[in-house]
């Protein structure tokens, strides 16, 4: 009787340890079943798009309409070899937003007398052709976009375009 005693004590212990194998064995195959049941979700989820968006148009922005700023007649004398020559002309900057042209009628003055002192450098022969007025555009924007003060904010002149354009 010492011995079944003694053994009592164990097969209650081995009893006790089967409940919490199976428990634990459960927690974890339910744990694997539940990661496996989100990694196939999430893989569907990334892979497979919903039928509604493969039939979506792409969503495009309206691009911003054009802001210009039209600029007074300029008249200055040319250089010449042969007698005064006289440029006349007008034209109309194309800026990138409103901002741009408020900033640049707080610097008119400096924009006028870099235009002025630019258009007077030029020779007749130089700007009447279309090469040449392509190539005076393409300088005026040049000496617009530079900043009128030291750090100061910079004007972004796109586009120039002529709406007079008279030699004499």
């Amino acid at each position: 009787m010492a011995t079944a005693g003694k053994n009592a004590p164990k097969k209650e212990a081995e009893g006790e340890a089967k409940p919490k194998k199976s428990k634990l064995l459960l927690i974890v195959l339910i744990l694997v079943v539940v990661l496996g049941a989100g990694g196939g979700a999430a893989w569907y989820f990334l892979i497979h798009k919903p039928a509604s968006a493969e039939h979506e148009a792409p969503k495009v922005e309206a691009p911003k309409p054009p802001v210009f700023l039209a600029l007074d007649t300029f008249t200055v004398n040319l250089q010449s070899e042969e007698g005064e020559r006289f440029l006349q002309t007008g034209m109309t900057l194309q800026v990138a937003s409103q901002e741009q042209v408020d900033l640049i009628k707080l610097y008119m003055p400096h924009v006028r007398s870099r235009l002025l002192l630019l258009l007077s450098s030029k020779r007749a022969q130089d700007i009447l052709p279309a090469e040449g007025k392509s190539k005076l555009a393409q300088e005026i924007m040049d000496v617009l976009n530079q900043p009128f003060s030291p750090g100061g904010p910079s004007i972004n002149v796109t586009s120039v375009l002529f709406t007079a354009f008279v030699v004499q």
